[in-house]
């Protein structure tokens, strides 16, 4: 026929135009076959030559008709139901009151009307009378299952119920309807001038689908929260359904030590509003303030110390008490040198074994500190290779002015890693990696060096039993390994993540040293190639 014709010349032309493509210099015989099949299914050529109609029709512009197509077959019906009807009559009748055609034509008429919104309840009559027109503001807003966003308080010198806070991205920050310091007098048309803030909470939350507030806005409605672009590291771990002074739990964002926030407002000293960075909730969330943290933190302690008689000392260099951490992206320049990678390890990690492997893997990028020693050097040994040979009287001298990062005896000779020693091996553009003990973090944590911080631990059993070496990667090939081992393992790394965790940026689980050098290998790659959240401090210096 002349339809299929017309769709064969159609599909034929558009495998002439792929064809056209091909590169002319590659074997393509197979892909051509495949092509041809695929051109000769008639149902494609359809499919084609309607879309094609599709878009000539799409680029008319058309408009509809007429927005009234259900109530235009409803008036129809009716008419022909007023007297005695034809069987084409009773066939139309029948077509125009079956529900899948009335679905068409109500759908045709949303399109044609391009009215896409819930229906909101129509405005109440009398609310002119209760205040003045130019005082009083209807909001509407639709929300889903998702709470309101906003929190609120008693005015305890008017008793009005005000708005407290308005989180960012929630339903009311996205209206851009309310604000802080709104005053909410009705809610879905109940009063709200003689409820408690928790029977007006629990209204706002039961109201699903469109709801309506009567507002009598704030003296300066223009003053809107503007978001920031502040970053932190929480060091605590922050649940809002222990926190008692919290104003409203369920707008609380729970956190751990690591995760970094970005803070949105800090218009309130006490409560500030933040996102969890990586979190798909677009809606903002209360947190404590650093000051009101630390407050809170102060006052647990001297509860504790009231109670006890005794006081906690804070270890050594350590922030009386941790909140948070102010962070940014960095990723290492070129022309910069490279950071510090700082091993620490738990009993049983053996990371000096795995930091050697590592560096001996690739010597040209890698490299360690070379170590000071009072020993004598021994005659296969070279000076600034395997140590640094001093006195104990130079040894002592650099101790007291500081030049270790730390420093111990062992067998009656002093060995210590210098400052000087981690900067020669950034001066010659390689990465320096060093194990420390945790405490050594304190000092390392600077601008300089930039440290990035892997705590290593070995995959500890849970079994009370013996283990062998086959079994166990603790045992290693030392042999078996008791239970009571095994549990000053499992106490060595949780001390340091208690103490120290704050300060760790990734954590590796050593299953056996070929997977623990592999995902170490990984980790140097990407610190040369992608970025980290850092101190903000380390980029300002």
């Amino acid at each position: 026929s002349p339809i299929w014709s017309e769709l064969t010349d159609f599909h034929d032309r558009t495998l002439a135009l792929l064809t056209s493509q091909l590169r002319p210099d590659a074997n393509h015989k197979e892909d051509m076959v495949f092509l041809k099949d695929v051109f000769s299914e008639k149902s494609l050529a359809y499919l084609m030559k309607i879309h094609e109609k599709l878009r000539q029709y799409e680029r008319q512009s058309p408009t509809p008709v007429l927005h009234s197509a259900s109530s235009l077959a409803e008036d129809v019906a009716e008419e022909l139901q007023s007297g005695p009807m034809s069987v084409e009559e009773k066939e139309l009748l029948h077509l125009l009151t079956s529900p899948h055609l009335r679905a068409v034509l109500s759908v045709h008429d949303t399109v044609a009307q391009k009215n896409f919104d819930p229906v909101l309840p129509p405005l109440p009559d009398d609310f002119e009378d209760e205040l003045e027109e130019e005082s009083v503001k209807i909001v509407r807003l639709v929300k889903n299952k998702e709470p309101l966003g906003a929190t609120i308080r008693r005015d305890e010198a008017t008793g009005a119920v005000i708005v407290a806070r308005v989180m960012k991205g929630g339903a009311a920050d996205r209206s851009g309807l309310v604000h802080v310091g709104d005053e909410l007098r009705e809610v879905n048309g109940i009063s709200v001038m003689h409820k408690r803030p928790d029977e007006i909470s629990q209204l706002l939350s039961q109201s699903q689908g469109s709801i309506t507030l009567k507002i009598i806005p704030a003296i300066k409605e223009e003053d809107k929260l503007k978001e920031s672009k502040v970053y932190m590291r929480a060091l605590f771990d922050y649940n809002p359904l222990d926190d008692k002074a919290t104003p409203c739990q369920e707008a609380g964002l729970p956190f751990k030590p690591g995760d970094i926030l970005q803070v949105v407002s800090q218009d309130d000293g006490t409560w500030w509003q933040a996102k969890k960075v990586g979190d798909s909730n677009l809606r903002a969330g209360l947190i404590p303030s650093k000051q009101f943290q630390e407050r809170s933190f102060r006052l647990s302690r001297k509860d504790r110390q009231g109670s006890s008689g005794e006081a906690n000392a804070s270890e050594p260099g350590e922030p009386e008490f941790l909140t948070y951490e102010e962070v940014t992206r960095y990723q290492q320049r070129p022309n910069e040198r490279p950071r510090l990678v700082v091993l620490i390890g738990s009993l049983g990690a053996r990371i000096n074994e795995l930091k050697q492997k590592v560096i001996a893997e690739n010597p040209h990028r890698y490299a360690v500190a070379v170590p000071h020693t009072t020993r004598p050097k021994k005659s296969h040994e070279k000076e600034g290779v395997e140590y640094h040979f001093v006195t104990k009287q130079a040894f002592d001298a650099d101790a007291q002015n500081n030049k270790f990062i730390e420093y111990g005896e062992y067998k009656e000779n002093q060995y210590g890693t210098s400052i000087e020693a981690i900067r020669s091996v950034q001066a010659k553009n390689k990465m320096c990696l060093v194990d420390v003990q945790p405490e050594a973090l304190h000092t390392l944590r600077t601008g300089e060096f930039k440290p990035y911080v892997v705590f290593v631990k070995p995959r500890i059993p849970e079994s009370r039993r013996r283990r062998s070496a086959a079994t166990s990667p603790a045992g290693g090939e030392h042999g078996r390994i008791t239970e009571e081992e095994l549990q000053e393992m499992r106490q060595s790394a949780q001390q340091i993540e208690q103490q120290y965790g704050h300060l760790v940026d990734r954590v590796l689980i050593k299953e056996d040293s070929a997977s623990a050098c592999a995902e170490l290998r990984g980790i140097l790659e990407r610190l040369e190639r992608e970025a980290f959240w850092v101190p903000i401090s380390w980029i300002r210096t």
